[in-house]
């Protein structure tokens, strides 16, 4: 994981447990959860977050410039590849959900709490 991923998973279980959430399956997500953005650049990133905020056209304008759209992709796909990573790894099949469904979560108590807390950090 890039080192940013790493400080923000740590940041989003420190959230976590501040909240009251002492579950090892929803901490060990929330510290897991961006295991699939691989190797990406600032300039994605920041795309990427541009585009969740004002809409994918950012998304397609940015994909024009070399080598940004494969970093986009990984960054749109990464609930799905970070789920498949944490399943590798051996994490539990509660814990691969609530990262596979991070953005939508379908657990209404800590889905919901891990998705606030990502989006806190």
């Amino acid at each position: 994981m890039h080192v940013a991923d790493r400080r923000h998973g740590l940041d989003v279980v420190a959230a976590l447990r501040a909240g009251g959430t002492d579950d090892r399956e929803v901490l060990l997500a929330g510290l897991l959860h961006d295991a699939g953005k691989g190797p990406t650049g600032l300039w994605p990133r920041v795309a990427f977050s541009l585009g969740q905020a004002w809409g994918s056209w950012i998304w397609r304008v940015a994909a024009w410039v070399p080598g940004a759209g494969r970093s986009l992709d990984r960054l749109h796909d990464h609930p799905g590849a970070s789920a498949r990573l944490a399943a590798e790894a051996g994490c539990s099949a509660r814990t691969v959900e609530l990262i596979r469904h991070q953005d939508a979560p379908r657990d209404p108590e800590f889905g919901e709490l891990l998705r606030l807390a990502d989006e806190a950090n």
